[in-house]
């Protein structure tokens, strides 16, 4: 039997939508409703490539040098990213995860991260997906297994799609972050900056022409209810709204510009963060989980137009 690069993968079904999860890192291959796909994803016969729907645990975004501290004790992982010296978005992108519940509409997958070199901690995650009329919910949840206390951030790495025949160029982008950090040229943080009167003050809404943007937001605007809303647009007003809620502190948006043709631009890279990158080694935002405490972040996708 051929084993599929993503692993087993699961279809959930609602009023003519349907989203598919994998196996392999528990993510998000594909999301269709309203009669487009909302998510730039990929074929079933295909890896996931430039981190397309990964889930980013126990860290997103970059660690500089794959080195920090924790509790006095000083921890170097392996740098997936070596032509940075960077480790990148956790991991868990690649190793399996197992259903723990299923029904037609809604799948939760778990995956219990040993410990290990660079990361000496027990963590036992879910990740659950419910797709309903309102759209596709996805909420993590992570908890300490072992006996100490461990560091913890997480993101998801959704690309919304521009849609057929279009690039992020052609499209509005209406994004929440009222400061923007700016980083170095390995993508690590250097300092922070309000974006009003710049081309990445993107609230109400502006299009992306040209605009490159691979940067994490913060200070984010947000409706009654406590949600962050990015809404992603084509010219003929279709496209796709993502939410995260107020456990999701930053925001990162990538057009995609150093995505291989013939795919360059084709999608825009809208990760929540629960913080931002760097953040093991400088602290900022990371979440202390005592031995048996957990952590819950949930966000969402809902088509528009």
């Amino acid at each position: 039997m051929t084993v599929l690069p993503t692993g087993e993968q699961f279809t959930l079904r609602c009023a003519g939508a349907e989203a598919t999860v994998v196996e392999v890192g528990g993510g998000l291959r594909s999301y269709q409703a309203a009669g487009r796909a909302l998510v730039d994803g990929y074929a079933e016969h295909e890896m996931a490539d430039v981190v397309r729907g990964h889930v980013l645990v126990p860290w997103p975004n970059r660690l500089a040098d794959g080195c920090y501290t924790w509790d006095g004790q000083e921890h170097r992982t392996p740098l997936t990213e070596p032509e940075q010296a960077n480790a990148i978005h956790g991991l868990v992108r690649f190793s399996a995860w197992q259903v723990v519940d299923r029904s037609s509409d809604a799948i939760t997958l778990e995956h219990l991260l040993h410990p290990q070199p660079g990361y000496p901690f027990a963590l036992r995650l879910q990740v659950a997906y419910e797709l309903s009329t309102e759209g596709l919910r996805v909420t993590t949840t992570a908890v300490n297994e072992g006996a100490v206390a461990l560091p913890y951030g997480e993101g998801h790495h959704p690309y919304l799609a521009a849609g057929p025949g279009l690039l992020v160029d052609d499209c509005v982008l209406d994004a929440p972050g009222r400061t923007r950090l700016e980083t170095d040229r390995r993508g690590i943080p250097t300092g922070s900056v309000p974006v009003a009167g710049t081309p990445y003050d993107l609230r109400g809404g502006r299009a992306v022409g040209d605009l490159v943007i691979d940067h994490a937001f913060t200070d984010l605007e947000r409706d009654a209810d406590g949600l962050a809303w990015v809404r992603f647009t084509g010219p003929d007003g279709r496209g796709a709204a993502l939410w995260l809620d107020a456990a999701y502190s930053h925001l990162q948006l990538f057009t995609g510009d150093v995505v291989p043709e013939p795919r360059r631009r084709q999608g825009l890279a809208v990760e929540p963060m629960t913080c931002p990158p760097n953040a093991f080694a400088t602290g900022e935002s990371v979440i202390r989980l005592e031995p048996g405490e957990s952590t819950t972040a949930t966000w969402g996708l809902t088509p528009l137009g």
